[in-house]
């Protein structure tokens, strides 16, 4: 009998444990398939938390049914579909055999170089017993009467019994037929499995030669995919150029719209302002009038120098007589 322990917490921290006894399930001998296997929890005081060991000073506080962590939930959750998604693409992706053909069924065919009996599986079960106690002493062996009379004996000759000629002949018509007939079968097997390669041959021919096809047609449609693409970016940058240039022209009539009214009063301002002015005028202004009145002063001053210079030679010719008529 095996035992499950349950526990409840009072209001006051203790604990209070109620065992609901239940019976020991019988183990197979062979192991049965995952989808026949019943899970059964067994309850052990040795490795259970809830049992104290050693001493009792530290009261050990066993947490309350705490709630499931969300993000860890979706995580398990999310790690179980990935793996359930990685087994069905390993098994779409695990090559196997074709259909048969409509009419025709498939069956196990053992390939091994020895025939193999195939049986069903006996099922057993495992049964125990417990010994009586205290049996150590052998048991008394049975009673045995002594010997008594005489004995007789007679001699067989050879071939009183058996006679090897007459006796052998089934023997070796069974050993004949026997071998005759593991030949046929194996001439049999022989052919069934070189049909069986050349099947094979034929729809791996097949299957290549439809690879093939599924390759050309991607390859097709990835071609198609791209000049798609490209026509589509050519597309959208002849747009985008229509669209500048048509905003380039946009603007630039708005601005020759705008500075129609604006030249002229910009050119009458500058105008007034004497920022436009003949050439001509300007360099008589600024280059050759300076130069002449420059020229014109040195004439004036070589002019006042020799008057200058003049008055004084006659001032000291005078200066000479009156001082020589006196």
């Amino acid at each position: 009998m095996a035992f499950v322990s349950h526990s409840q917490r009072d209001t006051n921290g203790s604990y209070t444990f109620s065992s609901r006894p239940r019976p020991v399930e019988t183990r197979s001998k062979y192991r049965e398939p995952p989808s026949e296997r019943t899970n059964c929890n067994y309850g052990n005081i040795m490795y259970d938390r809830r049992v104290v060991r050693g001493n009792t000073y530290a009261q050990h506080i066993i947490p309350t049914t705490a709630q499931p962590d969300p993000v860890e939930a979706q995580r398990q959750r999310e790690i179980r579909r990935r793996a359930i998604a990685r087994k069905r693409a390993r098994e779409q992706l695990k090559p196997r055999t074709p259909e048969a053909v409509q009419g025709r069924t498939h069956i196990d065919v053992q390939t091994e170089l020895y025939l193999e009996e195939l049986s069903d599986i006996i099922v057993a079960t495992d049964i125990e017993s417990q010994t009586d106690a205290f049996l150590d002493k052998p048991a008394t062996p049975l009673f045995i009467p002594a010997k008594s009379g005489k004995d007789v004996e007679t001699q067989i000759e050879e071939g009183e019994l058996f006679d090897f000629d007459r006796e052998v002949q089934p023997l070796l018509d069974v050993l004949v037929g026997k071998t005759i007939e593991q030949s046929l079968v194996e001439v049999m097997e022989e052919e069934e499995l070189a049909c069986l390669r050349a099947q094979q041959r034929a729809f791996e021919e097949l299957r290549n030669n439809e690879l093939a096809e599924v390759r050309r047609l991607q390859e097709q449609e990835r071609r198609h995919s791209e000049e798609k693409g490209r026509r589509v970016a050519q597309q959208r940058e002849v747009l985008k150029k229509e669209r500048e240039t048509a905003e380039k022209i946009a603007a630039r009539a708005y601005t020759q719209q705008y500075l129609a009214d604006l030249l002229p009063a910009v050119f009458t301002s500058l105008s007034s302002h004497g920022y436009f002015y003949d050439p001509v005028e300007k360099d008589i202004e600024t280059n050759f009038l300076p130069w002449l009145m420059a020229e014109v002063n040195n004439s004036l001053e070589k002019r006042y120098t020799a008057r200058a210079l003049l008055d004084t030679i006659i001032h000291d010719v005078a200066q000479k007589r009156l001082d020589r008529f006196k």
